[in-house]
């Protein structure tokens, strides 16, 4: 009795060839779309906010770099594990954003985590912050590296003022402290519109490593 065999061997050679690049390149289209909606997703720094650890493009106010950063958000993150302190996110803004720019509200933003759920938040009359815990009387002085003592100078509209964190919400600060609108302004984000932590940074090629 004769074989079926493979359904590609009835097909002439040169079509073979044209089908088995289609479903090659196929495979790897839906590899990449399934790898960026569930694992990990690329985005583009477009404001100061966040300099001078991720830059945006000259000659935007305040930007550094001579291209805008690309960086990667691992979705996944937040499935496994508690957003933590410092982390730069990616998340969808609230509402209350468009209190800075008209239309800000349900965009995506880039900042780093600064209060936790429970916990308050200060800025003293030199820029540094100051965290107190959900039931502690105590003022903890937030170390940060991260931000320059010009970026932290710069900020005197927000010195002296306190926020409280409410439960399952979280305070997000720029590093460029007087470029930056940020929960200062319009609140804390919910853990819902959290996106996932930024964990690499891609473009340009003399930027490429860890944030």
């Amino acid at each position: 009795m004769r074989g079926f065999g493979h359904p590609l061997s009835r097909i002439p050679q040169p079509w073979r060839h044209v089908i088995d690049w289609a479903m090659t390149i196929g495979v790897a289209v839906v590899f990449v779309l399934t790898f960026e909606a569930n694992v990990a997703q690329p985005y583009r720094i477009p404001s100061s906010s966040m300099e001078r650890g991720l830059n945006c493009a000259k000659p935007g106010e305040g930007c550094l770099g001579s291209s805008d950063d690309r960086v990667l958000a691992l979705r996944l993150e937040y499935d496994f594990e508690a957003p933590q302190r410092g982390q730069i996110v990616v998340f969808t803004a609230p509402a209350t954003a468009s209190k800075c720019v008209a239309g800000d509200g349900g965009t995506t933003f880039v900042k780093r985590i600064i209060g936790l759920p429970g916990e308050t938040v200060r800025e003293d009359d030199r820029g540094f912050i100051w965290i107190r815990g959900a039931d502690s009387p105590t003022w903890t002085k937030l170390d940060e590296p991260y931000v320059s003592p010009a970026y932290r100078d710069s900020d005197a509209e927000h010195f002296g003022k306190t926020w409280r964190v409410p439960q399952g919400e979280y305070f997000m600060l720029g590093d460029n402290r007087g470029g930056s609108c940020d929960s200062r302004t319009w609140g804390a984000v919910p853990r819902g519109n959290l996106i996932g932590p930024v964990v690499f940074r891609y473009w340009p090629p003399d930027r490429i490593g860890f944030p």
